[in-house]
């Protein structure tokens, strides 16, 4: 799916994987969830169509059960630079937060102190601030510079303190694409005694993920963010795993991850996730573990999607009107912009009408779009996928009926 360098996806090629793609529209839309390839939709229906019954060693459907959840708990481990054994799966990556949050405040207690971004998705600030709340705990604000979209350091250590238990930060902004220095951002908050938690949601779409190297304590992504199916997935250093004692069934395994994991899994979306790790690993060529293949992959695809992110930019920057708010200096491509004189909602229905999919809205970062001026109104996002080429860049700035400057 690459050229021979190494650095050049083959998008078609790409695209010719995803079934909903035949649907003719340009899809700007990955940010709320990307398409699924093929492959991905085989290894659902495959684990569905073959055999499945709790886990265990007894049946066949037992066997398949645990051979589906064991294969996901690795793969999601090479792809996110931990242990399979602390990889955690659950309904969403909000889900899993709010589990996480609720179960880190029962050590909490009046005095203590929480910081949150206004840079984040709200699945990262309301779960703390409410779990804070529900033990008297006190919630600290890291503003971000709206004119630059810039998380700096000197924002977070601002509000840090001696009583700070935990700090949570995005690694990638889902509104406007930026992509803090979050291992300082950890330093910082492991000098100050607190732990970091990362929602990687937005970042794990775009860039390699390295717990270890990030400096995360615990960290959340969601698989239909990358051409998976919609599940969450939660990781972490193990030794903080293991000191954990969230509520669960009495019945229920206390196993690491089993003891965060409620219910029964659902086995056809491991699958599915499986799979879409495997499709990631195979974007760019050469040999080597699934987790070399992978850091290699996204290396391609930071040069891909980043040569077409500029394109956009560049358009829109000879449209009269277009104010763009994506301007950190390291970012995904992701970029919200609005026209003077028009609602948000107003151009991504003009664009729909052309056959371009580019959403409007805040998209559940209340506070960062707040931050920008642009209320719950927000602004359009363009987001890029794998499977996004230069046809599609042409077709939205055609269809953006803006005069040029």
């Amino acid at each position: 799916m690459s050229s021979d360098n190494g650095h050049t996806l083959d998008a078609q090629a790409i695209r010719s994987c995803f079934p909903a793609l035949k649907a003719g529209t340009a899809r700007f839309d990955a940010p709320g969830g990307t398409q699924t390839p093929q492959q991905v939709i085989d290894a659902i229906a495959d684990a569905l169509t073959r055999p499945l019954a709790n886990r265990g060693a007894l049946t066949e459907g037992a066997r398949n059960a645990e051979t589906i959840v064991t294969g996901a708990r690795q793969a999601l481990a090479d792809l996110l630079g931990s242990g399979p054994g602390s990889v955690v799966f659950g309904r969403s990556a909000t889900q899993l937060v709010y589990d996480l949050a609720r179960t880190l405040a029962k050590d909490w207690g009046p005095g203590d102190e929480v910081v949150v971004s206004r840079l984040d998705h709200d699945s990262n600030v309301r779960p703390w601030v409410q779990a804070a709340e529900a033990v008297g705990a006190t919630v600290r604000w890291a503003d971000f510079d709206p004119a630059t979209g810039e998380l700096g350091a000197g924002h977070v250590e601002a509000v840090l303190s001696g009583r700070t238990r935990l700090v949570a930060v995005t690694a990638a902004s889902n509104l406007i694409g930026t992509r803090p220095d979050v291992p300082a951002l950890a330093e910082l908050a492991h000098r100050a005694g607190a732990l970091l938690h990362v929602d990687a949601v937005h970042y794990a779409s775009h860039a390699s993920v390295d717990l270890a190297a990030l400096g995360a304590d615990t960290l959340v992504c969601s698989p239909y963010k990358f051409l998976g199916p919609h599940l969450g997935v939660l990781t972490g250093r193990a030794e903080l795993l293991h000191s954990l004692r969230p509520d669960k069934l009495l019945p229920s395994s206390d196993a690491v991850p089993e003891r965060f994991e409620l219910g029964t899994l659902p086995y056809e979306l491991l699958a599915g996730a499986t799979a879409a790790v495997d499709f990631l690993a195979g974007l760019a060529p050469g040999e080597g573990s699934r987790r070399e293949r992978l850091v290699r992959a996204f290396a391609a695809l930071t040069a891909h999607e980043d040569r077409l992110r500029r394109r956009i930019e560049e358009g829109l920057a000879r449209l009269d009107g277009v104010t763009v708010y994506s301007r950190a200096a390291l970012r995904t491509p992701t970029t919200l912009f609005t026209v003077a004189g028009r609602s948000p909602g107003d151009v991504s229905r003009q664009l729909a009408e052309r056959g371009v999919d580019a959403p409007a809205g805040s998209f559940y970062a209340y506070e960062a779009s707040r931050r920008l001026g642009l209320g719950e109104e927000g602004g359009v996002r363009v987001g890029l996928a794998p499977y996004t080429c230069d046809e599609d860049v042409d077709r939205l700035l055609d269809a953006l009926d803006v005069p040029r400057g």
